[in-house]
């Protein structure tokens, strides 16, 4: 959507627009140009979503977002006209204050830069208020495409929530959304919220992509960089995501408008894992990538190889099929770690098509175990490395004997982990792979917080689950337990041994608790 307007005396006088959305984007664009016309500049430069859906007397909650669409993209020409017809200006007391935002006066919105406009410095506020409450900002980047890039954003999302993170994941590869696919979205449309968009959640992952906002999955995008420039801001300042520990964002391959956008409007990127597959041709554009994140100070965090090798889903041996090492000469001839080498596994093809991140999914296998690896830099940039030990922890205790912890229900695994009455507690030999012994327990009291800390003093080094909310899962992963949710209801014996063996499928999050 774009739109254009005519304005004389600091009236506008008149504004048109064209769109090649849906036919709601094009009843709010037209509603958007009718309530403009006519006023002063002041008045309709801030023009919002909710009056243009009273105007047009409501929409289906599903396709409110093209009118906080219209809004934002007029909103964006009326603040072009600003910068073209006014001159910077003094700063007013109210202005020199501390931003309304937060109570940190030396924060970088609380004060207007030189040569600023009110809308500029507005707009800047609203951004930082939204990336104040995320802690940590990471982007997946790739020199080349067609290297799995985007496997790897959702997967690294999807693990530091296995973790006890709070995780949002913003798909920013405009001309080739896939995120939500690989996780199960596809036809998922946006809701607007009271100070935005909403984000689509997934089991408590937060996710944004451009991909739902598309009427047709087939509609080629056919942007040039403004408008990538202007829908990237929209995502980052527009968007309610809340408070979150990380924000995972996979960008599209290449050094161009995207990564750009994003590096500049964030301003302080934690960290960038960049995705290389073995051949010369990927890792030369690599090299680029790198050298990329160091003109603009952003940190590389390390290089993934993916596709290293063809792993056989029958015997698990590993043959190369295109030249091997290149992720780990990258690394050595740039000076960036190297976070690992991820052979291709049909299993890895098949969670993506079927959008269930791998991680989770097959958590029990040794390529999602590769892939949690990844995670460890990310980790280690929180002061005390707390997750990062939790998960060498987890990993430590599966080379001696240990214990899963399986909620029963009629002597199969229980949907309803909270609510069982009874655990089975299988000690097993992860190095034979190798059941021991198995020990039924009945539950405690249901009380809240308390059965992590109950399973954990009986040893329970995994738990089994039918599913389990976000906030639960942190708890237990808090105390060394590690979780797989979206297991079937077997007997606690066959769910132990396909974990041993590395064929435990874990579905959905069954659970509504």
């Amino acid at each position: 959507m774009e739109f254009w307007l005519t304005a004389r005396n600091g009236e506008v006088e008149s504004v048109s627009f064209i769109t090649d959305g849906c036919g709601y984007s094009l009843a709010c664009g037209s509603m958007a140009t009718t309530l403009a016309e006519g006023r002063r500049i002041e008045d309709a430069a801030v023009l919002r979503q909710q009056d243009i859906l009273d105007a047009l007397g409501g929409f289906p909650p599903e396709s409110e977002h093209c009118a906080l669409l219209a809004a934002n993209t007029l909103k964006t020409a009326f603040e072009d006209y600003q910068k073209r017809v006014k001159g910077p200006r003094k700063e007013s007391r109210r202005e020199q204050a501390a931003c309304d935002t937060c109570s940190d006066k030396d924060c970088s919105a609380a004060k207007r830069k030189n040569g600023e406009s009110d809308q500029d410095f507005a707009d800047r506020q609203a951004l930082e208020s939204r990336l104040c409450r995320i802690r940590r900002k990471i982007v997946v980047l790739s020199g080349k495409g067609g290297v799995g890039k985007s496997t790897i954003a959702v997967n690294i999302a999807v693990a530091l929530q296995m973790v006890g993170k709070r995780v949002g994941l913003l798909d920013i590869d405009i001309h080739g959304p896939s995120i939500p696919t690989m996780l199960g979205l596809e036809g998922k449309t946006l809701q607007g919220g009271a100070n935005g968009l909403l984000p689509v959640d997934l089991d408590e992952l937060k996710v944004m992509s451009l991909g739902f906002l598309l009427p047709d999955p087939d509609q080629a995008v056919i942007w040039r960089g403004p408008l990538k420039m202007g829908a990237i801001k929209q995502f980052l300042k527009d968007v309610e995501w809340g408070d979150l520990d990380y924000l995972v964002i996979d960008s599209p391959p290449g050094t161009g408008d995207e990564p750009l956008s994003v590096c500049q409007l964030i301003g302080n990127l934690d960290g960038a894992v960049v995705v290389t597959t073995p051949q010369k041709v990927a890792a030369a554009d690599v090299r680029k990538s790198i050298t990329f994140c160091r003109q603009l100070g952003v940190p590389v965090l390390g290089v993934v190889e993916n596709m290293s090798g063809f792993a056989c889903p029958k015997c698990g041996e590993i043959s190369a099929v295109f030249s091997t090492g290149g992720g780990k000469q990258i690394s050595v001839d740039m000076g960036v770690p190297f976070l690992g080498s991820i052979p291709m596994d049909p299993a890895i093809v098949t969670a993506c098509d079927s959008g269930r991140p791998f991680v989770r999914h097959a958590a029990a296998s040794p390529m999602a175990k590769i892939m949690r690896e990844i995670i460890r830099p990310i980790l280690a940039l929180e002061p005390a490395a707390a997750s990062a030990t939790i998960i060498e922890r987890i990993e430590n205790k599966e080379e001696t004997n240990m214990k899963i912890a399986i909620p029963l229900a009629d002597g199969k695994l229980s949907a309803h982990f909270g609510h069982c009455e009874r655990f089975a507690l299988i000690e097993v030999d992860p190095a034979e792979k190798k059941v021991l012994q198995r020990e039924d327990l009945d539950a405690p009291p249901h009380e809240p917080g308390l059965l992590p800390k109950w399973l954990a003093e009986r040893g329970a080094n995994l738990i089994i689950a039918g599913g389990m909310g976000q906030r639960a899962q942190g708890l237990f992963v808090e105390h060394g337990i590690q979780v797989i949710v979206g297991a079937p209801a077997e007997t606690p014996e066959n769910l132990a041994n396909s974990y041993l063996a590395g064929t435990l499928q874990a579905g959905d999050n069954v659970c509504d608790h």
